[in-house]
């Protein structure tokens, strides 16, 4: 299939497309764009700022990729935001520019961002996440792989949200939420672990029932949380392992957990 731009589309000078890219009536690229191979820029879509989109992403009717930041810090410059690969953007959803031209937003593979979610300056997004609608990561959110940041939920700047969380319909995430656990409130505490989608990736028993004691050691004991990490280091077992996963990002967490 060739490279499809409707007369109505306004593509600017300077605009980088590759090849089979379907770009639809009424849209708008700018002059900084780079759209990868097989890319399909659905009627009235905006793509603008220096912005660079890897290969099968779908860009659904009014959604704004790439606006320019909203940090009042923001002085200047040309900052970035760059996308990987498959990734779908439905309608209204905004997505924008770092705030320093040293940096960029970035999103990986394979998530799906849903109607009115919005993804702020200078995030970091991992891969085969859920954003439902009304979803909103404030700047500099760092969200790992897997996740779900349901209906309306709200995630502080700065907060970490470590692979395969949930945070549930209208909560409001203001410090860390680790690997596998969900959680709900505003503002938002941990619940539980994250079964059903542990279960749905394919997690042996024997994953879930460590998830659980993980879960039981730091939310469901008398143990503070230092000594609970602490017994949580001796049972480490090989790298990569859910262990691992939680203490790792117990090592980068800067607003503890929630």
């Amino acid at each position: 299939m060739a490279t499809a731009i409707h007369p109505t589309a306004v593509v600017e000078g300077g605009a980088e497309i590759a090849e089979d890219v379907n770009i639809g009536a009424y849209a708008y690229i700018g002059r900084e764009v780079h759209l990868g191979a097989r890319c399909e820029v659905r009627h009235h879509a905006t793509i603008d700022g220096r912005t660079i989109l890897g290969q099968e992403n779908t860009i659904h009717p009014y959604a704004f990729i790439g606006g320019l930041t909203q940090d009042l810090k923001y002085q200047g410059g040309n900052p970035g935001l760059r996308i990987g690969d498959r990734n779908v953007f439905r309608e209204y959803v905004t997505v924008h520019v770092s705030t320093s031209a040293e940096s960029e937003t970035l999103i990986g593979n394979r998530n799906t961002i849903l109607a009115y979610a919005h993804i702020a300056h200078d995030c970091v997004v991992g891969d085969d996440n859920i954003l439902s609608s009304l979803a909103a990561l404030g700047g500099h959110c760092v969200v790992g792989n897997f996740t779900n940041i349901a209906w309306n939920a709200g995630i502080h700047q700065f907060v970490k949200v470590g692979n395969y969380a949930m945070a549930a319909a209208s909560s409001v995430v203001t410090m860390d939420l680790p690997p596998f656990m969900l959680a709900q409130g505003a503002p938002a505490r941990v619940r539980t672990f994250n079964r059903i989608l542990l279960e749905r990736q394919g997690f042996s028993e024997e994953s879930i029932a460590e998830v659980k004691h993980i879960y039981k050691l730091l939310y469901r004991s008398y143990c503070t949380r230092k000594k609970a990490l602490r017994t949580l280091e001796k049972k480490r077992c090989v790298e990569g392992d859910v262990f691992d996963q939680v203490l790792s990002f117990a090592a980068q967490s800067e607003r503890g957990f929630c």
